[in-house]
């Protein structure tokens, strides 16, 4: 392992980095969210019950806009598109019907984003701000949502009302959705600030190919003890070595 550096070899250096300006951490509960079955395939009649075998997050929508009357803060408009995958059953035991779709979700945060009237220009030809019709540069900071694939918390059947003349009898049934997600969301802008560098340095461990035998390779793994022994629940007393269950009680 490399030796760390005195304080004397340490140097402030700029670098350019992104900048949190603010961020937010939601755990929403977004309820009544209607499945759309690919391929615009209709809930097939002999389905009687349904649940959520998976759910993920398939891609997040943002648009940035200014809040007006409130310079610095911008309002971030988030979609999520959500895949779904479904398990339809037509008796409780039956082999049951899988079924695939789309459900989307919006969502709105508002956070500070500070302000910027610069044009930064790139070799690799990428750029930052433009004129608008007003020729006032405009510079948004930049949206980021990461999140995690969504808990379902409820799959139902329901049956909408009919669309505008068809008949009374004609009502839609789709499957509903009340999903659980977390999700953090950042505003960001490129600054340049000064850091603390230590310097450069060779690593001293050498690349090797491995060459060993498997069984070698498995001789020096140790024995997996834990994976043996039951998992006891936090808080709880194992009983004295010897002692059955019925003895203890």
């Amino acid at each position: 392992m490399n030796e760390m550096p005195n304080a004397d070899s340490i140097s402030a250096v700029p670098v350019k980095v992104d900048r949190v300006f603010d961020s937010c951490s939601d755990k929403d509960c977004i309820t009544n969210l209607r499945v759309v079955l690919s391929d615009g395939a209709e809930l097939p009649p002999e389905i009687t019950s349904v649940r959520t075998r998976c759910c993920t997050v398939e891609n997040v929508c943002m648009t940035v806009e200014p809040v007006p009357f409130n310079r610095g803060y911008f309002t971030v408009d988030i979609t999520y598109t959500f895949g779904v995958e479904l398990l339809g059953y037509a008796r409780a035991c039956d082999t049951p019907t899988v079924l695939q779709g789309t459900a989307a979700a919006g969502k709105s945060v508002i956070l500070y984003g500070s302000e910027s009237s610069t044009k930064t220009f790139f070799s690799n030809g990428a750029r930052i701000g433009e004129t608008n019709s007003c020729c006032e540069v405009v510079n948004l900071p930049t949206a980021s949502c990461q999140c995690v694939d969504p808990i379902a918390l409820e799959t139902k059947i329901v049956e909408l009302p009919p669309f505008p003349g068809q008949p009374e009898g004609g009502c839609r049934r789709t499957v509903m959705l009340t999903l659980g997600v977390f999700s953090v969301v950042e505003l960001t802008r490129p600054v340049t600030v000064t850091a603390a560098a230590f310097p450069y340095t060779v690593p001293e461990k050498s690349c090797s190919a491995q060459t060993d035998s498997p069984c070698e390779i498995f001789s020096r793994l140790s024995f997996p003890t834990e994976e043996f022994a039951p998992v006891l629940p936090a808080g709880a007393v194992p009983p004295e070595s010897g002692v059955s269950g019925a003895d203890a009680l």
